[in-house]
């Protein structure tokens, strides 16, 4: 689904950048326009982004530790 309509901006699209690595909204604007523009999707983009950590919590534990 568009989380993005501004920038046309995908849920799997934002999934993708967390699973590259991205831990944060800053993190996956490094890459895509999300919540960039009117800010209306800034919500949505954190909730995606939660979720596809809370998928994979031994990795996301581990780029926290690392950093």
């Amino acid at each position: 689904m568009y989380v993005c309509l501004c920038h046309a901006v995908t849920d799997r699209e934002i999934r993708e950048e967390v699973e590259r690595g991205a831990c944060s909204l800053s993190d996956v604007q490094c890459r895509l326009r999300v919540a960039s523009c009117c800010g209306h999707c800034e919500d949505t983009a954190r909730e995606v982004i939660n979720e596809q950590i809370a998928k994979a919590p031994a990795r996301s534990q581990r780029l926290r530790t690392a950093a």
